[in-house]
């Protein structure tokens, strides 16, 4: 986390369905756990599967009193590349912070679709892990170990914790260790 801000912005860019607000609340339960004040929540527009939609984290080492969308923040990830067509991604993302973008295309050609972009892009093809690793096109745990190795706001351990906390339950034991995995190899990826 960078010391000169207080707070730590991410806008998850996503459509409905595509697990960005699971992605952000395992964040954010993450930073909780290692003493850091969190804030999570999603913004929907059309309520229906493929909408587009927005996640915005934030993560301070002091008390947030803000509850307003962010509007600068110092991350952007986006977890569907078909949405750079139709959504400003990179909007008040500066040379210094970074764009994480999930797409099976180069960063010359995303850097072309934004129109000359020259913030730290960071590509990568996390439905294609997610498919290799858990056998679904589940992009979001494979994007969270992503997020780690470019930021570090939380320690990857606290993650995969977080993570087997929430869903083991919910998706068993083998899915669960699948998707840390994932994260494992989002985190290791190039």
């Amino acid at each position: 986390m960078n010391q000169d801000k207080n707070i730590f912005e991410i806008i998850f860019h996503a459509r409905a369905g595509q697990g960005a607000k699971s992605a952000a609340e395992i964040l954010a339960q993450a930073a909780m756990n290692e003493g850091k004040y969190i804030q999570a929540f999603p913004y929907y527009g059309p309520e229906r599967s493929g909408a587009p939609t927005k996640t915005y984290v934030r993560i301070s080492n002091k008390e947030i009193r803000t509850h307003e969308p962010i509007v600068d923040p110092d991350l952007s990830v986006v977890l569907d590349d078909t949405l750079l067509e139709s959504t400003d991604v990179a909007k008040n993302i500066t040379r210094n912070e970074n764009l994480i973008i999930n797409t099976k295309k180069s960063k010359e050609d995303i850097t072309e679709v934004l129109g000359g972009f020259d913030g730290n892009l960071k590509i990568i093809d996390a439905t294609d892990i997610a498919m290799k690793t858990v056998g679904l096109p589940a992009s979001n745990s494979v994007i969270l170990g992503k997020i780690i190795q470019v930021i570090g706001v939380v320690k990857l351990d606290s993650l995969k914790e977080e993570f087997r906390k929430i869903f083991e339950g919910k998706i068993g034991k083998k899915m669960t260790e699948k998707n840390i995995l994932a994260i494992e190899r989002g985190y290791d990826s190039l």
